[in-house]
């Protein structure tokens, strides 16, 4: 594979392979849960936080996370950037693969955490989330101030020509340049992978007809989102600085914070001497930094933090 890359693409590769395998362990007890309850209930009522969520907000839509327990890392490893972009077998792989697990990953609904963020931004209290999700669900759910620091599978963009579409179009033509093909595959659910995409035998894979870009014909077609190996755009980093520099807390939600565009918002924050709970199922890159750690099921503790600000 690497004899594909040149130097910098090699290095960014092997990078990305670190970052993919990083296991997160933990370091630090958490806090009691009413201690903690009540921790982030008075951040919140500083009226100015923002939310920094990620996989575990989205596993009671029915989307699985990376890194829990039963987290789609067990089972697969994501795709590097260098791999989607230099490797067509790879990228070929990729697309016959999400045009099935795709159903699932468009068809999931915001869940009750999700609205709480909206509920908790219309009393004033969160100014905004900054989601490491690529599912959509907060816009869908209705929050308003989002920043979608990975990217959106709902859009795919040409790496040829930079031609953006819409995701449910190019489904269409994908539809009808292979009929039959969803129905010839026993599809389980829970076996799709938070990136949208769901493991094929080789024979599928190899009878998957791609399409190409609207404009230009290149098949070299990627969802628009952030692929590992590959830098979050600046435009985004630059939004992500400034929805930080108006707030007074950070509340991570349902994030292990192992990818460094997510822990860098934490380590910013603290920088400029600003409080950060985690609310999370599982162990965290940050625990040892922060300063409330709840360690729950996300969707409970909205819950609680809901009836804690008497909303």
């Amino acid at each position: 594979m690497n004899d594909m890359f040149d130097a910098q693409a090699t290095q960014a590769h092997r990078s990305a392979l670190r970052s993919i395998g990083r296991v997160v362990e933990e370091t630090t007890p958490p806090m009691e849960e009413r201690e903690a309850l009540e921790g982030v209930v008075r951040l919140m009522e500083r009226r100015s936080v923002i939310a920094v969520t990620g996989a575990g907000v989205s596993t009671d839509s029915g989307i699985p996370d990376y890194r829990g327990p039963a987290g789609s890392l067990s089972r697969h490893r994501p795709m590097t950037y260098q791999e989607f972009r230099h490797d067509p077998a790879a990228s070929h792989r990729y697309w016959a693969r999400s045009f099935v697990g795709w159903r699932v990953m468009g068809e999931a609904k915001p869940n009750r955490t999700h609205f709480a963020m909206v509920e908790l931004e219309r009393a004033g209290l969160l100014t905004g989330v900054i989601t490491q999700n690529v599912d959509g669900l907060h816009k869908q759910a209705g929050s308003g101030e989002v920043v979608a620091l990975h990217g959106d599978l709902a859009s795919v963009v040409c790496l040829s020509c930079g031609n953006l579409e819409d995701r449910i179009l190019l489904d269409e033509r994908l539809e009808a340049l292979n009929p039959g093909y969803i129905a010839s595959i026993r599809l389980d659910p829970g076996a799709v992978n938070p990136d949208g995409d769901v493991s094929l035998d080789q024979e599928h894979v190899a009878r998957f007809v791609m399409a190409g870009c609207l404009r230009c014909g290149s098949v070299m077609l990627k969802p628009d989102v952030v692929y590992f190996g590959e830098p979050v755009p600046s435009e985004r980093k630059a939004r992500v600085s400034s929805m930080l520099d108006g707030a007074d807390a950070v509340v991570v939600a349902g994030s292990s914070l192992a990818v460094m565009s997510g822990y860098r918002i934490v380590i910013d924050a603290q920088r400029a001497g600003k409080p950060v709970a985690v609310i999370n199922g599982g162990p965290g890159r940050a625990d040892h930094r922060v300063d409330i750690l709840w360690r729950t099921r996300v969707a409970p503790a909205f819950d609680q933090i809901l009836d804690g600000l008497e909303l």
